[in-house]
């Protein structure tokens, strides 16, 4: 090993540099022996090391080469819903991991499609790295091909476009899907439906935002499965909190006489929906989507008969990641498309949501949940895709 200027080692620990390439070339002191030479020396490689460093998290483990312009754009229809917690703490723990900026998070609190469409332009403009958005109706064509045709990559999460009698109408031409199949979890709720109420009756579905295609695949995949011995009410409950609980215990009131089941297929109608049953002393079998608390909540006491999760976690984590590796491959590694999950909880399995965490939206702290010990029960797979 050549002779190293005592100002450089002096420099490397102060730096506290981590044991890389650029450490190694420094200790190894090739031609610095002067202080000029050694000052020369150290600040190339100081900034090599910030250049080799910019795509590497603070724990040093991403193996990645720098990557340029990483600044991603999350458009979404309902920005200020806490359902949406857990994917801002999903795309926070991405971007830690690989050591990029965080994404910049905006569009419309009411599915609004000239405010989701403003913050899509608002990204082409800023010339993004990538874009993630939720596709609610046809409004998000124009622009996703636009920034598509601007070179920038698309990838949808949550929702995909609407269905017509059961056939995806997607618009767009974004490069992969990351969200439930919710055509078809719709009808899982329908066929969790008809194990609860056999004979069919009087049911009603509320629902926040009718005919938007994050919710509506459910309430269609519903009602195919249930068949004409059901009478489905579809109800609006709005994007509003208080607002969606009203509606749900006048609706309750006017016809308790006659009502045989209440279900939701929005995470906001389905939290309030424990409390309107609670609140209008109504008891009937209810059910439906995501793990809001007070869902959970209903789900142990009883009052909550199911209800379908999807992963809201993976839904802002795996966009990062796939536009990430999109723009590092020079677009050798495509998006997948991505099913989150079906999975649907009932009071005897809902144990293993309760602990509080990111991944639910209940807390910010990071942690280690210990898996559940014994069997690991999963039914027999009835797709490879």
């Amino acid at each position: 090993m050549g002779k190293v200027h005592p100002k450089v080692d002096e420099a490397i620990e102060t730096l506290n540099m981590r044991d890389n390439p650029t450490r190694r070339r420094l200790l190894a002191g090739t031609g610095l022996v002067s202080a000029a030479g050694a000052a020369s020396a150290l600040l190339a490689a100081c900034s090599s090391s910030s250049s080799t460093h910019a795509a590497v998290a603070t724990n040093g483990s991403n193996p990645f080469p720098a990557v340029p312009n990483q600044k991603y754009y999350f458009n979404n229809h309902a920005d200020t819903n806490q359902f949406f917690t857990p994917t801002k703490y999903g795309y926070s723990d991405a971007v830690a991991l690989l050591g990029l900026p965080a994404p910049t998070w905006g569009g419309s609190a009411t599915s609004a499609d000239s405010e989701m469409v403003s913050f899509m332009n608002t990204a082409i403009s800023a010339k993004a790295a990538g874009i993630a958005t939720p596709v609610i109706d046809s409004s998000m064509a124009t622009p996703v091909k636009n920034a598509m045709d601007a070179g920038i990559p698309v990838v949808t999460y949550n929702a995909d476009g609407i269905y017509t009698h059961g056939v995806p109408q997607i618009y767009t031409n974004r490069l992969a899907y990351v969200g439930q199949a919710l055509y078809l979890s719709g009808q899982a709720m329908g066929n969790q439906i008809k194990t609860l109420i056999p004979g069919g009756g009087e049911i009603v579905i509320f629902i926040a935002t009718p005919g938007t295609g994050n919710i509506q695949p459910r309430y269609d995949g519903a009602v195919s499965v249930l068949g004409s011995s059901y009478h489905v009410s579809e109800v609006a409950t709005s994007t509003v909190d208080g607002t969606e609980l009203s509606t749900e215990k006048s609706y309750l009131l006017g016809h308790k006489g006659t009502l045989k089941g209440a279900f939701a297929v929005d995470s906001g109608s389905t939290a309030n929906l424990t409390a309107a049953l609670k609140g209008t002393g109504v008891s009937i079998p209810a059910g439906g989507f995501d793990t809001d608390p007070r869902t959970l909540a209903g789900l142990q006491d009883g009052t909550m008969k199911f209800s379908i999760f999807q992963d809201p976690y993976l839904q802002g984590f795996l966009p990062t990641l796939y536009l990430y590796l999109y723009n590092l491959s020079g677009a050798q590694l495509a998006p997948p498309d991505t099913d989150t999950g079906l999975t649907v909880l009932t009071p005897s399995n809902v144990a293993t949501m309760l602990k509080t965490s990111r991944f639910q939206g209940g807390s910010s702290a990071q942690m280690y949940i210990p898996r559940p010990s014994g069997a690991i029960n999963q039914p027999v797979g009835t797709t490879s895709t």
